[in-house]
């Protein structure tokens, strides 16, 4: 990834070395990956100060607020602002970040408020990245966890030596709680805002230093009552997305793409496209041409006025029919060897034995974020700044300069909330940040100096590539003649997702993706014999992660597969899963917790049944259990109960959030949503008319229950989404006898 950050550097014209002062800590712990890199930064202000002056006090100006470190900054009037290094789309992030800070810190809930980190990966890098700052793979609060509190911890401890010092008493016999410093002994008490600049002015401690609260003294962490902090400007729509941002004088962008992938401009007619009122300019893009208008309307018009030829003898022009049977046909050959335990294949030929297989598919999917993709760029000869909800700021920040042609030291990234992502905010490909900085570059070619918003349509975000991969699982199982699983063989088709993006390297020899494996290749079942291998097609298709990745196709095979062995072995799917999990503990308490909380035993009707899934990914164990009602060929989902364990419940009601929009998300994936090409290489769907999701009527009862824990918190994001598809499949058989093994689930007539 550095390899590739200071190439792509290279091509916009150089790259500095990030500085650090002496006052920045960075302590690298070893693990696995890239490792944990744990670093608390001064502001640049205090940074640069702190370095001049050796290891001596902290920049302190008269009127100017208390900022110890890179994420606090504490104003006379008791606000405490906390710097979140992670993208807000929606999940929660700024109110487990604030919650670290706040708990450390011993600030009133009340006074606490989020503000997006600038693009500066050197203070704001993600901890499990490397030097990368970026959101994604529920890692924000797991590497921010400790990070967080001691910026919190460090300030509080300073805000105490500026009372001390104030008082005349020592630091050990001042209390603090809700944003107020006590001295009991001497009734004396101030706000944390009339310490503020004493506090600015005193040394900073080394963060190890400061101690950390214990479990037990949690006054937020893990409590179900905070408010969001930005809860109230979402509801009075003051919270501001990238498509809110105006500037003044901003022009409009629209962009005319190529209608298959791989298609190239051939010839374009404009005049028609510039005679619309308003236009400003027509520019020829990498991928498609774009219009820039005074009007959103005008370049709408501009757009559909232009009359272009595309060139696609180097195009895609099959469609998903003709891919899955090339699928099915590489399933029938060996793959690359992704996990080889035992002898698979002399346990799968055992006379003595029973055996089974099953096929699984699942089809490509949008992400379909409620906010499409949306930038303003703003090129002067001085450099760039745009405005967008990046998820990965470290890369769109190299892929603006070389789009617009400027030194990455010219862009001045602003990033604003989301309207969702899912994994579509994080494309390597920056493909609407690049087109965004390259319309302005075309603009100020031809000396027009203004800001350009480009926002994409929903048509154009679902027609235009970056999907969730189609993927084809065949499994095998062998049963002993006790009905014990002795073997398990699984064959993976499904396009690699790290291929030709910044991080290839991470790809396993021989070129394995661990994405498209990742849950069979860690395969958590005790069966004594284990085959898994895998092909990685080339298609044509764009694919991009999606919200839990390979999790969402491999935990559907999986998890289906282990129920009908069960099912073959007369064995309840919940007593095969316990015994073949012994070994994990926390897979252990979820299945117990949600078998409970669901009335597993309990009686179902005729045409109900009830299904169960368990699955591990991002650190997190969540077991589902779906409840249906299958009447002819309509299935409907009356009720979820999800049991997770993701560590340190930090926000109970962040998690129990997540895991109902998890399993929505999920159930969208089950029931509704698919995405096709016909037979051309023209994507079908363009909107929630025929792109569907699952909408509020059909949403059933969603109960999450939460296993109580002291260790690190680990992901949710995206943990809750993988167990959907196989609990609801398990638990349409239980109601029918009928195994569905492809998504969207249709019942046959």
């Amino acid at each position: 990834m550095t390899a590739f950050i200071e190439r792509r550097a290279a091509r916009s014209g150089g790259i500095e070395s990030p500085r650090f002062s002496r006052r920045t800590l960075l302590r690298s712990v070893a693990g696995a990956g890239a490792g944990l890199t744990l670093g608390l930064l001064l502001p640049s202000r205090g940074a640069e100060a702190a370095a001049d002056a050796g290891e001596g006090p902290a920049d302190a100006r008269d009127g100017e607020p208390f900022a110890p470190n890179a994420f606090v900054r504490l104003a006379p009037d008791g606000t405490v602002t906390v710097i979140c290094k992670h993208l807000e789309m929606g999940q929660g992030v700024y109110t487990g970040l604030c919650t670290l800070v706040a708990e450390e810190l011993d600030a009133a809930w009340s006074q606490v408020r989020p503000e997006p980190a600038p693009a500066d990966a050197a203070r704001y890098n993600n901890l499990f990245w490397g030097p990368l700052q970026g959101t994604g793979g529920s890692t924000s609060l797991a590497n921010a966890f400790e990070q967080m509190r001691r910026a919190g911890a460090v300030a509080r401890a300073m805000l105490v030596t500026a009372a001390a010092q104030e008082w005349g008493v020592a630091p050990a016999e001042i209390e603090t709680a809700e944003g107020v410093l006590r001295h009991p002994a001497s009734d004396r008490s101030a706000p944390y805002g009339a310490m503020v600049e004493r506090a600015a002015g005193l040394t900073v401690p080394d963060p190890d230093s400061v101690a950390l609260k214990a479990p037990e003294q949690f006054r937020l962490i893990g409590k179900g009552d905070l408010r969001r902090p930005d809860a109230e400007a979402r509801i009075n729509g003051t919270a501001i997305f990238a498509s809110d941002i105006r500037r003044p004088g901003m022009l409009v962008a629209r962009v005319r793409r190529p209608p298959r992938f791989g298609a190239v401009l051939k010839t374009l007619d404009e005049d028609a496209a510039k005679s619309v009122p308003g236009v400003k300019a027509v520019l020829v893009l990498p991928r498609g041409v774009a219009v820039v208008a005074e009007k959103s309307w005008q370049a709408d018009q501009a757009r559909a006025a232009l009359n272009i030829t595309w060139d696609d003898s180097a195009a895609l022009t099959v469609g998903t029919d003709a891919i899955r049977k090339q699928y099915r046909e590489l399933a029938e050959q060996p793959g690359t060897v992704v996990r080889n335990d035992g002898d698979a294949a002399a346990a799968l030929s055992d006379p003595e034995g029973r055996t089974l297989e099953a096929t699984y598919e699942v089809p490509y999917l949008a992400h379909a974020p409620m906010e499409p993709p949306s930038a303003v760029a703003h090129l002067t000869d001085a450099g760039i700044e745009v405005w967008t909800g990046s998820q990965v700021p470290t890369m769109d920040v190299l892929t603006i300069a070389e789009a617009a042609r400027v030194k990455p030291e010219a862009v001045t990234l602003h990033v604003t909330l989301a309207g969702g992502s899912f994994g579509r905010r994080a494309n390597p490909a920056g493909d609407c940040v690049a087109e965004a900085a390259g319309i302005a570059r075309g603009l100020l070619d031809r000396g027009i100096v203004a800001p350009v918003q480009l926002a994409w349509t929903r048509e154009d975000d679902i027609r235009g590539g970056f999907y969730r991969p189609m993927a084809l699982h065949r499994v095998s199982g062998a049963l002993d003649p006790n009905g014990r699983p002795v073997a398990w063989r699984q064959r993976v088709v499904c396009q690699s997702v790290l291929k030709d993006t910044p991080f290839a390297p991470i790809l396993g020899a021989p070129g394995i993706d661990p994405m498209a494996v990742e849950g069979v290749k860690d395969l958590p079942y005790a069966v004594p014999n284990v085959h898994a291998d895998l092909h990685m097609p080339e298609t044509g298709v764009p694919v991009l992660w999606w919200r839990s990745i390979g999790h969402s196709h491999t935990a559907f095979a999986v998890e289906s597969f282990m129920d009908e062995m069960a099912h073959a072995a007369h064995v309840d799917p919940l007593v095969l899963r316990l015994d073949l999990l012994r070994d994990h503990p926390r897979a252990l308490g979820v299945l117990m917790l949600v078998a409970e909380q669901a009335g597993w035993h309990a009686p179902m009707e005729g045409g109900r049944g009830r299904g169960l899934a368990v699955h591990e990914s991002y650190g997190s164990v969540v077991a589902t259990v779906a409840e249906v009602t299958v009447r002819e060929q309509t299935i409907r989902v009356d009720r979820m109960v999800c049991a997770v364990d993701c560590g340190l419940p930090v926000n109970p009601d962040i998690i129990r959030a997540q895991v109902e929009g998890g399993t929505v998300f999920g159930l969208s994936a089950t029931l509704r949503s698919r995405l096709t090409l016909d037979e051309t290489g023209l994507v079908r769907q363009s909107n929630f008319h025929d792109f569907e999701v699952l909408r509020q009527a059909s949403t059933p009862e969603i109960a999450v229950h939460i296993v109580p824990s002291t260790d690190p918190p680990s992901g949710i994001g995206e943990p809750a989404v993988p167990p959907v598809a196989p609990a609801v499949a398990n638990a349409v058989f239980a109601a029918t006898g009928r195994r569905l093994r492809s998504l969207p689930l249709r019942v046959p007539s």
